[in-house]
C-alpha cells in the first residue's frame, strides 16, 4: 500500500536549518507529484511546496520562497525539503503528501493530494 514517512524534524534555533525527508513506498515515486504541507498549533494546514515528477516544476508558498528548497531523488524513493533561515513562524508539524497526478497543478495546495504521511514536528525556538 501507499506509504509516506517523514523524518528530520526537531528543535532548531532561529536562523538555523533542517532537512526533512519523505520516504515513499508502495508506488512509483517518479510518476507522481509530491507536496509538503504544515500545520501550526491553532492554524489550518497550509501548502508549503510541491514538486512535479518533472523536477523542473516546483512551487512554494510565498512565506518560504528563497528559504526552502524541495528536491526529489526517485532512485532513493525520497523527497526532501531543505529549510534554511528558520523562524519561529515555521514551527509546525510538516507532512508530505502524494499528488493525484504527475504534476502539482494549480490547486496542489488545496485538493491536489490523496495520500498523506503522519508528519514530523519542527520547532524553531531559542
Amino acid at each position: 500500500q501507499v506509504q509516506l514517512v517523514e523524518s528530520g524534524g526537531g528543535l532548531v534555533q532561529p536562523g538555523g536549518s533542517l532537512r526533512l525527508s519523505c520516504a515513499a513506498s508502495g508506488f512509483t515515486l517518479g510518476a507522481y507529484a509530491i507536496g509538503w504541507f504544515r500545520q501550526a498549533p491553532g492554524k489550518e494546514r497550509e501548502g508549503v511546496s510541491c514538486i512535479s515528477s518533472n523536477v523542473g516544476d516546483t512551487y512554494y508558498t510565498d512565506s518560504v520562497k528563497g528559504r526552502f528548497t524541495i528536491a526529489r531523488d526517485n532512485t532513493k524513493n525520497t523527497v526532501y525539503l531543505q529549510m534554511n533561515s528558520l523562524t519561529p513562524e515555521d514551527t509546525a508539524v510538516y507532512y508530505c503528501a502524494r499528488g493525484r497526478l504527475f504534476r502539482c497543478g494549480s490547486t496542489w495546495y488545496s485538493d491536489g493530494m490523496n495520500y498523506w504521511g503522519k508528519g514530523t514536528l519542527v520547532t524553531v525556538s531559542s
